[in-house]
C-alpha cells in the first residue's frame, strides 16, 4: 500500500520546511545543509531535485548516499516515534521531518548533524 504522501512532490513540501526553519530564525542554508548531511544531495542535486518535481519516493531512492547516522535520529513526529516507523520509506521521510522539527526549536545545529 502506497501512502499518498509518497507521491507528493518533494518541491511542494520544501517551500514549507525553508518557512517553518526561517519563522524560528534558521536559514535556508541551513535546512538545505541537513538535506545535505541525510540524503547525500549536493547544492546541484538539490536544485535538480526541486526542479524536476520528483515525488518523496523519487527522491529518497535517488538519494546519492543516504548518511547511516540517520539510524539515530529518534523522538516523535506526528504523534509516531520515528525509530518505531515500519515503512522504510515513511521512515525516510520522518527522519526529514524531524530535523526540521529540530532546526526549527532552536536545537544547536552540530547537535542536529549526529
Amino acid at each position: 500500500m502506497s501512502h499518498k504522501l509518497f507521491k507528493m512532490s518533494f518541491a511542494s513540501v520544501y517551500p514549507h520546511y525553508v518557512t517553518k526553519a526561517e519563522k524560528k530564525d534558521r536559514t535556508k542554508a541551513q535546512l538545505d545543509e541537513l538535506i545535505t548531511w541525510l540524503t547525500g544531495y549536493d547544492d546541484a542535486g538539490l536544485a535538480e531535485a526541486l526542479e524536476d518535481q520528483r515525488d518523496f519516493e523519487a527522491f529518497f531512492a535517488q538519494a546519492p548516499a543516504m548518511n547511516p547516522n540517520r539510524r539515530l535520529i529518534t523522538g516523535v513526529v506526528c504523534g509516531i516515534r520515528v525509530e518505531e516507523i515500519e515503512d522504510p520509506l515513511m521512515q525516510e521521510i520522518r527522519y526529514l521531518d524531524k530535523l526540521v522539527d529540530e532546526l526549527a526549536r532552536g536545537k544547536k545545529f552540530e547537535n542536529i548533524l549526529r
